[in-house]
């Protein structure tokens, strides 16, 4: 897909990742960038400075997106790329209430079924369009110390492969960004028992400039690929993985043993001894 002339829909655009899209779109010729986030605020800033517009919405709401759709076909005419970005990560196990990880479900994985839901029939229609999911490296592998982040993240994955199977010949092109360790308020305000950083696990292979991160996956949808890889080292831990998943798994125990190495880690969190 090429950006120009393109009307593109950001969700969780109001800073890092979304921030980022949302101003290389505009740089690469989008035509008009509606940026959507539940910090209004934000959203307003970031939109003033591509010349889009805002949305102050909920993502878990169907409703609202349902009605950010219509009114963005309305005042700007057809939806060409709909970016399902917000997420948030916490860290537990077994023992999170349910709550959380509901909660963490309706915003990594519902969140993009509303989307897909509100703009799969006019692209089917058009025989033309693009779905860009947000999950994480940690959909493609775990994410240590963290049980809600890992199954909503593959999640997010297995849906956007549904979504690609299911549409791909009917012109609808769909790419899912499958980063590490971004600069972002996730990030940032994400707690790491081990070292109280906000990096923890996510950043062993460095963190990334939101703005590199968008280089990369502006590239990727020039060539409609599905993965988009930020940290190229994740598709060779992937081929670990699927080349043998037990030896995979006997290596991410290991590496679990050394991040929690001077605390408690899953296991002891399970049993209060956290």
């Amino acid at each position: 897909m090429e950006l120009r002339d393109k009307t593109v829909i950001v969700t969780g655009g109001a800073s890092g990742i979304g921030k980022a899209l949302a101003e290389r779109f505009h740089t690469e010729g989008a035509r008009h960038v509606v940026v959507a986030d539940r910090d209004a605020e934000g959203a307003e800033a970031v939109a003033a400075a591509v010349g889009g517009s805002a949305a102050a919405i909920d993502v878990t709401d169907e409703a609202a997106i349902r009605d950010l759709v219509e009114r963005t076909e309305s005042e700007h005419g057809p939806i060409d790329l709909f970016v399902s970005n917000a997420g948030y990560v916490t860290v537990g196990g077994l023992e999170v209430p349910n709550a959380e990880i509901t909660n963490m479900f309706d915003v990594h994985v519902m969140a993009h079924v509303y989307a897909a839901r509100a703009v799969v029939p006019s692209m089917m229609a058009r025989g033309e369009g693009y779905l860009l999911n947000t999950a994480s490296a940690a959909g493609l592998l775990s994410q240590i110390g963290s049980l809600a982040y890992s199954v909503t993240k593959h999640a997010a994955v297995a849906l956007a492969e549904w979504l690609a199977i299911s549409y791909g010949d009917r012109g609808i092109r769909v790419s899912v960004l499958c980063p590490q360790a971004v600069e972002s308020n996730i990030i940032a305000n994400s707690p790491s028992r081990r070292t109280g950083d906000g990096f923890g696990v996510a950043g062993v292979d460095g963190v990334l400039k939101a703005e590199d991160l968008a280089q990369t996956v502006v590239e990727t949808l020039a060539e409609e690929r599905f993965w988009v890889l930020p940290h190229p080292e994740v598709a060779q831990y992937v081929e670990r993985k699927a080349g043998d998943i037990d030896r995979w798994l006997a290596g991410m125990r290991r590496f679990q043993s050394r991040v929690f190495a001077d605390e408690p880690g899953p296991a002891e969190w399970l049993a209060g001894e956290a």
